[in-house]
């Protein structure tokens, strides 16, 4: 009868954690969902999009975003795998190479982000580009500020 009730409750643990993971993976895409969902209502109004441009803006931007996205991951996976090496006493030989690898990685990244100005003005003024590269930064501290306010209540405004 232990070993029954044992098993069913090991049963029941492992259900629980299983659907623990999955509401917290859940959890996490909805709120990517809703940041980026926040984030172009934010720029759309900020910038001052026309329907059209909106149209033939988005998709650039999307595409734009996807470009960083892989060059960050790069970087910070090579710069991982270089903590790790150094943290393990690696050889010189071996700490250089995965040095290289991350500097690429950084370079890269920069490279990539000098050249999103150009793909953005072929599709918008610059004058709206420029009022996008200030509403993303207006946006980031927003965002940075919502979180340093989690769990506090805001005073109210008078």
């Amino acid at each position: 009868m232990k070993k029954t009730i044992a098993i069913i409750a090991a049963a029941m643990a492992f259900m629980c954690i299983n659907i623990n993971a999955f509401a917290n993976q859940r959890c996490e895409e909805d709120w990517k969902e809703r940041i980026m969902s926040e984030k172009i209502a934010f720029l759309t109004v900020e910038v001052g999009l026309t329907p059209e441009e909106a149209q033939t803006f988005w998709p650039v931007y999307n595409q734009v975003e996807q470009g960083k996205d892989e060059a960050i991951r790069k970087t910070i996976h090579a710069y991982r795998e270089l903590n790790k090496a150094v943290e393990e006493g690696k050889s010189t030989k071996e700490i250089s190479a995965l040095l290289d690898n991350y500097l690429a990685a950084q370079k890269n990244l920069r490279e990539y982000e000098n050249g999103i100005a150009d793909k953005y003005k072929k599709v918008l003024p610059a004058d709206k580009v420029a009022k996008l590269y200030v509403a993303e930064e207006k946006f980031r501290r927003q965002q940075i500020r919502n979180l340093h306010n989690r769990g506090e209540r805001p005073e109210p405004r008078r």
